[in-house]
């Protein structure tokens, strides 16, 4: 199932994206790993839902198994930032990536932006194909990117 964020998962959802940090050796500063927010991410994606947005996946019994999000990105005009996308192991490789990002750029086109941006590291390539797969363009690194240890960065155009 498919649902909106909500506090009762925040810090299931923290441990989710740590665990899969540590797995591929980001879990250095100048990651999401050590940002001061991650053990409450509804607070930020609650707080301006006409900007922003974090979607969960979970399994039949209620775990979390993944999540996505979306938020406004300041220095590309009308343009959202692809956020956080994770998946535990035992559901990578089901197609699920591909099912949340198109869940995340249908709310994109629907808060209307026009494009969609994301930034990476060459340890994640799985992700690097997932993005390439999804239409998603490499392009240089923008001025103003936050996480500094990130060196992949991509749009999409959302038509």
């Amino acid at each position: 199932m498919i649902t909106e964020l909500s506090p009762s998962y925040d810090l299931e959802l923290a441990e989710l994206i740590r665990v899969n940090l540590k797995k591929h050796h980001l879990d250095i500063p100048g990651t999401v790993y050590f940002d001061d927010n991650l053990n409450h991410l509804s607070d930020f994606y609650l707080a301006e839902p006409s900007k922003r947005s974090y979607f969960i996946m979970t399994d039949d019994d209620g775990r979390l198994v993944g999540g996505i999000g979306l938020a406004e990105l300041e220095f590309i005009e009308d343009c959202c930032e692809l956020q956080k996308l994770y998946l535990s192991d035992d559901v990578k490789g089901a197609g699920l990536s591909y099912k949340l990002i198109s869940l995340v750029e249908d709310k994109a086109k629907e808060l209307g932006y026009k494009r969609m941006y994301l930034e990476t590291h060459d340890n994640l390539a799985a992700a690097i194909h997932v993005y390439e797969k999804a239409g998603f363009k490499e392009i240089d690194k923008p001025a103003g990117v936050v996480h500094a240890t990130m060196n992949r960065f991509f749009i999409k155009e959302l038509g």
